[in-house]
């Protein structure tokens, strides 16, 4: 046969399998142009035959794959490869996708070793890839599943001893999932050695008998809190039925144990809060009247087998005067108002009364029958008998505020009226105790001076406490009532205490207008004796200056005459000169007695000058070293500040010298902005404080009977063998209207 027409059957072979192949195939130059494409190519594509001829492979190809693809075509033509494979995505001519598993290689003959033609075989793996897909998703989802439930599989192979782990079980247990999981020899470390025991257990039981487990255990994960987890397991047979191996899961339980621990701890805490409180739990059965209680009944009840009784007999306990209440109580109950709360008192045996507070809920039946009621019961008998001493307290208390002549009122932190008793509102011109509940006491009754001008809260001796928790007391300032008078008033304020909490003050107060009135006409008195004093004292100076002390000099200048008569005796001579020494010594003490009773120095030269020269004085006749300084004083200083405290320092200075035993004084004088201060101090053998303020010697009194006058004040500092320190202060610019008030 000739060649000729075998070749064109094997030509028409081809082109007829050519077009008929279900994969889509095409025969491409080296420059990736189409030559020629089948029926099955041109419909993945959507293009004609006569459309793909001629176009570039690059023009349906998903450019995102043209890079790997072109690359590999070249190492194809270069002839470093003779075909190559991958799975890319196309592009249809409607510009939908699809995905495509191509095959490309050199068409080449025995005869030539190399082509100028290239074939290229696709397949549509679109469905495939979709499963894949589609499987993959699966699996995130199940691995998302078991991540969200704690949730692993594993598996065992009982003849190598290797495991195969989830993702999630290596998260569990801390290993890293890129190796391979431990054997189940080496798993003893994941577990406590109590869990580890068991779990060897249940595995034995299942190799060896065939059955499936379930078992709680504990994992140790380093470095992390302990965890619990739930592993089940069961065994893997062949095709013969043998035991090779175990399958199964393992659950994190680790919330589901601390729960269980936390509801176990509850239970034991309101155990004990049900012990501690005196309560017990109750079910009654409606229906067969059956009351079942917790055994903490016994001691609240003390009736003989409270635990288990009836509603009956139940009701019959309750006190007579309590059982119409109970009653009610029970008849109101519905579907729609199931719940209640009640007191009522129970009769113990022995005829006491127990005061009870029933909190409880009824169930229903579909016909709003009630057929259950279950609930708590708490003994309140010290709470009821607490109330009832507090009451009769209150009463008590309320009794006495009404009754006391001093006016009581409390304020608040805010200081608001909290309360106030029948003499408040008395003294204070009110009526009605709703004109000063809830007010604000200082801005109402305390906040101005004497002399109208204003007083601020942050200076208020009354509100001090609120500020420092520490009572006051106070007896130098004004109140003021509700039609707009003052009057002086004595007040205590205390800080008022809800357990460690301030919440407060009490004040009390009493009207000292007599008092000051009679404080009053005493300094009056005082003033005049003091002054009747003062002149008595100048007038007895200077007749013991002008008068005797004259006489005893011209005494002493006789008694000299006749010691230096020559007639006179030797022995009368020597008498003479005695006398008259003692002549001269008594008119020396009589001077510097005048000079006490009225000082000229004071009078003409001030009041240091007098102070300086009397200490001098004294310090000579005393024969004791007494330290006087002066600054700062102002000029001129009041002849009544003067003299007071002029007397107070010979006052005090005949007191140290006379008790103290020392022998070394030290006297300050000096101003300040707006005082004058006196201090004489000694180191000597001091004194009791209170003990001289109880006795009130006659010299501690004039003292502070003058400063008064001047409104000065005294203070003294003592303490055995530490010597004393006597302080006078007197304000400045007031000395004189105080002394003109008092006459």
């Amino acid at each position: 046969m000739s060649s000729q027409p075998l070749l064109a059957q094997a030509e028409q072979l081809f082109h007829h399998l050519f077009q008929q192949a279900s994969l889509g195939v095409a025969v491409e130059d080296l420059e990736g142009k189409l030559l020629l494409a089948n029926r099955a190519l041109c419909s993945m594509l959507g293009y004609s035959e006569s459309e793909l001829v001629a176009m570039s492979c690059s023009q349906f190809a998903n450019p995102e794959d043209s890079e790997d693809d072109w690359a590999l075509f070249q190492q194809l033509r270069a002839g470093v490869i003779d075909k190559y494979s991958l799975e890319k995505l196309y592009v249809r001519k409607d510009g939908t996708r699809f995905w495509g598993r191509l095959n490309v290689s050199l068409l080449t003959s025995r005869e030539e070793k190399s082509s100028q033609l290239v074939s290229a075989f696709v397949e549509d793996i679109t469905e495939r890839k979709r499963a894949e897909e589609d499987l993959r998703q699966r699996d995130i989802e199940l691995a998302e599943v078991q991540r969200l439930a704690g949730f692993g599989i594993w598996q065992w192979d009982a003849k190598t001893d290797q495991v195969i782990w989830s993702k999630e079980i290596y998260l569990r247990t801390g290993y890293d999932p890129n190796l391979p999981a431990p054997r189940l020899a080496e798993h003893a470390c994941l577990f406590t050695p109590e869990s580890w025991d068991r779990l060897q257990q249940v595995v034995k039981e299942a190799v060896e008998a065939g059955t499936s487990y379930e078992l709680d255990v504990e994992l140790v994960v380093s470095k992390a809190p302990t965890q619990w987890v739930t592993t089940r397991g069961e065994p893997v047979r062949n095709a013969n039925g043998q035991i090779v191996g175990l399958r199964g899961t393992l659950q994190d339980i680790t919330e589901r144990k601390r729960a269980e621990v936390a509801l176990r701890e509850s239970e034991q805490r309101f155990r004990l809060a049900v012990q501690a409180g005196r309560m017990y739990a109750f079910d009654w059965d409606v229906v067969t009247d059956v009351i079942v209680r917790s055994i903490e009944s016994l001691q609240i009840l003390n009736w003989t087998n409270p635990e288990r009784d009836t509603g009956r007999e139940f009701h019959a306990r309750i006190h007579p005067e309590d059982r119409a209440l109970y009653a009610a109580m029970e008849a109101r109950l519905t579907p729609e108002n199931p719940s209640y709360q009640i007191t009522f008192r129970t009769l113990r045996p022995d005829g006491t009364a127990a005061w009870c507070e029933d909190t409880g809920r009824a169930s229903f039946d579909a016909r709003g029958k009630m057929v259950r009621v279950i609930g708590m019961v708490a003994d309140i008998t010290e709470r009821k008998q607490a109330e009832q001493a507090l009451r009769q307290s209150e009463e008590r208390l309320r009794l006495l505020l009404d009754s006391t002549a001093e006016a009581i009122y409390g304020i608040d932190l805010e200081h608001r009226c909290t309360f106030c008793n029948p003499a408040c509102l008395r003294t204070l011109g009110y009526e009605r105790m709703d004109e000063l509940l809830g007010k604000n006491m200082h801005d109402l009754i305390h906040h101005k001076h004497s002399d109208e001008t204003s007083f601020s809260g942050e200076e208020c001796r009354v509100h001090q406490v609120i500020r420092t928790g520490e009572g006051v007391h106070a007896e130098d300032e004004v109140l003021w009532r509700a039609n707009g008078t003052s009057f002086p008033a004595e007040y205590w304020s205390h800080p008022q205490h809800r357990g460690d909490e301030l919440v407060g003050a009490v004040v009390a107060f009493i009207d000292i207008t007599e008092r000051k009135l009679a404080e009053a006409t005493v300094a009056n008195v005082s003033r005049r004796l003091i002054e009747a004093q003062e002149q008595e004292r100048t007038r007895i100076g200077r007749e013991l200056h002008d008068d005797i002390g004259q006489r005893l000099a011209l005494l002493a200048v006789e008694l000299r005459r006749l010691q230096d008569d020559s007639a006179t005796l030797p022995d009368v001579r020597r008498r003479l000169v005695g006398l008259q020494k003692q002549t001269s010594a008594i008119a020396v003490d009589i001077q510097s007695l005048s000079h006490e009773l009225h000082s000229a120095k004071l009078q003409y030269l001030g009041i240091a000058s007098a102070m300086r020269g009397f200490c001098r004085e004294f310090g000579e006749q005393q024969r004791v070293e007494i330290e006087f300084s002066a600054q700062g004083l102002p000029a001129p200083l009041s002849a009544d500040v003067s003299l007071c405290l002029f007397r107070v320092l010979q006052e005090a200075l005949h007191n140290s010298a006379k008790h103290s035993g020392a022998r070394h004084f030290e006297v300050r004088l000096w101003g300040a902005t707006d005082e004058i201060h006196l201090t004489v101090k000694d180191s000597g053998t001091g004194f009791d404080l209170d003990r001289a303020k109880m006795s009130r010697g006659l010299g501690l009194i004039s003292m502070d009977e003058r400063l008064k006058l001047v409104n000065g004040t005294l203070s003294i500092e003592s303490q055995s063998n530490r010597g004393t320190t006597i302080h006078a202060r007197v304000p400045l610019g007031s000395a004189s209207e105080s002394i003109r008030a008092a006459g």
